[in-house]
């Protein structure tokens, strides 16, 4: 990525898509060029949540709402120290900030931390495009003297695809670190960081639970080393096909029966962990409206989503496991894809979605109480 952070708003900008498909704007943050995974996100709030989720490392972020930005940026709800989507792709930014919390409009914060964007094109054709033809590799390019065409539509073309990529140790913590429980401490959790997001350990710091947050690399001695009462595999980028460390640490959570709780990555893990499969999806879910199923009470809950991969376990049946007899507990009511998995014969469960999810909905907070639930089982 190569960026300038002065004069955006009248610069020229080209998205080039590598299917050969072209939309033309102007630039957005900064100046310059960047690949990515082109994806669209549905939130209508929570832009700064989604810029700051490591899950979206390598992406390039189109917004499906027209309007963003009108809130501004503050310094309380990024998710990780870092913006980490490669590109930002929004119809009609807020010129002007407008809320009590804000500290600096959106475009200053892109320019600062050096995000090429574009705005100004049309994202509902975009979105429709990507729902037709699938995520696919994308180029931004903005600046007074662009190459032709073609010449840009090549090296969009010579960029890594998403398939394949291992991500997680790209974004994840390099060394431990604790977050402590909120009140009287009840458990302590190894989570393995695979690009967590700050609220995670901050939900579980809320039910007591002192969060040792390890990397990506960690062995299965890292997280016993710190006497885990439940271990916790979080969300993160890239393929779970290329994850087999972390499904090999999760095999041995697994064969010790200690409590266990996964989300997004962590729910592929499980699913690699338990013999399943796992594909990549035609466009993803991603946003914070997205109907699931929680099939073990019936209940429908409206959960905030961010993912290209899925895990291929059977809907209509109990599945025999290394580990036991494993069912799908959840299900995308748009599509039947699997958003959560549970084994009967040991305490261990994982969801697609992200229950934590800071910027809303709330519906699924309560799989934090279920993990602590099972915590409490096997202390008793």
């Amino acid at each position: 990525m190569t960026t300038s952070t002065r004069g955006a708003s009248k610069v020229p900008a080209v998205l080039v898509l590598e299917d050969g498909r072209i939309f033309r704007g102007r630039a957005y943050g900064a100046v310059g060029e960047t690949f990515g995974e082109a994806v669209f996100s549905t939130g209508m709030t929570g832009y700064q949540e989604t810029l700051t989720d490591p899950s979206y490392h390598r992406q390039v972020v189109v917004m499906t709402a027209p309007h963003v930005g009108n809130t501004g940026v503050n310094d309380e709800d990024p998710e990780s120290a870092r913006i980490w989507v490669s590109g930002y792709v929004v119809r009609d930014p807020a010129r002007v900030s407008s809320n009590w919390r804000a500290q600096r409009s959106l475009d200053e914060e892109l320019r600062h931390q050096g995000v090429v964007g574009i705005q100004g094109i049309d994202t509902r054709a975009l979105t429709r495009h990507l729902r037709e033809s699938g995520a696919m590799r994308v180029g931004i390019f903005s600046g007074s003297a662009l190459p032709d065409d073609g010449t840009l539509l090549a090296e969009v073309r010579q960029q890594p695809e998403m398939k394949g990529a291992n991500l997680s140790a790209e974004v994840a913590t390099k060394e431990t670190y604790v977050v402590p429980a909120i009140g009287e401490k009840k458990f302590t959790v190894a989570a393995v960081d695979l690009g967590i997001k700050g609220m995670t350990p901050h939900r579980m710091a809320e039910r007591g639970i002192e969060v040792h947050v390890l990397p990506a690399t960690a062995t299965a001695e890292d997280v016993y080393a710190v006497s885990p009462d439940g271990v916790f595999f979080s969300n993160g980028p890239g393929d779970p096909a290329t994850a087999d460390g972390p499904v090999g640490v999760m095999q041995e959570v697994l064969r010790r029966k200690t409590p266990l709780f996964g989300i997004c990555f962590g729910n592929q893990i499980l699913g690699r962990a338990l013999g399943f499969g796992t594909y990549k999806l035609k466009y993803g879910h991603r946003g914070i409206n997205q109907p699931v199923q929680d099939r073990t009470t019936g209940k429908v809950e409206v959960t905030a989503h961010n993912h290209g991969f899925a895990v291929d376990a059977p809907l209509d049946k109990v599945s025999d496991t290394p580990f036991g007899r494993a069912e799908v507990s959840h299900v995308c009511l748009n599509d039947n894809v699997v958003e959560g998995l549970q084994l009967l014969d040991q305490p261990a469960f994982s969801v697609q979605y992200h229950p934590e999810a800071a910027a809303g909905p709330h519906d699924a907070a309560y799989l934090f109480d279920r993990f602590v639930s099972l915590m409490e089982a096997e202390r008793a």
